[in-house]
C-alpha cells in the first residue's frame, strides 16, 4: 500500500497529459478549405497524337496519367537518324509522379501495351534509346515528369490500353501487380 500513492500520481499525470491538459477533451478540428493547385500553362498536342484524358492510376509508390496516343506510326526520326518499325510505332505519352516522401524507381521496361487480341508488349528499347526517353530512373519524393513509352507491335494490332507499373512502397519487396488504363 505504500505504492498507492506514486501509482495514482503516475495515473494522474498520464491522463493528463494524453488530454492535453484542457478538461474539453480533444479539440474540434480546424474547417477545411479547398487545397490550392498550381495553374500550369496549356500545351497543345503534338502532331499526330491525340490526348487522352484518362484519370491518374496509383500501383504502388507511383501515379501515373495517360495523357497522349500515337498509333500508326511506320518510322521516326531521332537526333541523328530514322528507323523503321517493324509493324507499327504506337507511343504513349504518360506522366509518372511520386507523391510519398521516399525515393522510388521508375522503370520502363515493366510497362507493357496491351491489344485486342490478348496480347502484351514491351517497350522497343531501340526506339526509347533513339528518341531519348529514360529506361530507368528515380523518382525522388514529390518528383513529376512526363516521358513517351515506344512500342513496336504489328500492323493490324488494335491497342486497347497499357499496364503501368510503379514501386513497391518502401519496405515491401517484390513488385508490384500493375494498373491497367483503356486507350480505346
Amino acid at each position: 500500500m505504500r505504492n498507492l500513492p506514486k501509482l495514482f500520481t503516475g495515473a494522474t499525470l498520464s491522463v493528463a497529459l494524453l488530454t492535453g491538459c484542457s478538461g474539453q477533451g480533444a479539440a474540434a478540428p480546424a474547417p477545411s478549405s479547398p487545397t490550392p493547385t498550381y495553374r500550369l500553362t496549356p500545351r497543345p498536342v503534338r502532331p499526330g497524337e491525340r490526348p487522352i484524358t484518362a484519370a491518374p492510376v496509383m500501383d504502388g509508390d507511383t501515379r501515373f496519367q495517360v495523357i497522349g496516343l500515337q498509333t500508326g506510326l511506320s518510322e521516326f526520326v531521332g537526333s541523328h537518324g530514322e528507323w523503321q518499325a517493324k509493324g507499327q510505332y504506337v507511343v504513349v505519352r504518360i506522366v509518372a509522379d511520386n507523391p510519398g516522401r521516399t525515393n522510388s524507381r521508375y522503370d520502363a521496361k515493366r510497362q507493357k501495351l496491351l491489344t485486342a487480341d490478348g496480347a502484351e508488349y514491351g517497350i522497343d528499347r531501340f526506339a526509347q534509346a533513339i528518341k531519348r526517353q529514360p529506361d530507368t530512373l528515380p523518382l525522388g519524393a514529390e518528383v513529376r515528369i512526363e516521358m513517351d513509352l515506344w512500342f513496336d507491335v504489328p500492323k493490324t494490332a488494335q491497342v486497347i490500353g497499357i499496364r503501368l507499373y510503379g514501386d513497391p512502397p518502401l519496405g515491401v519487396g517484390g513488385t508490384t501487380k500493375g494498373v491497367t488504363v483503356p486507350l480505346a
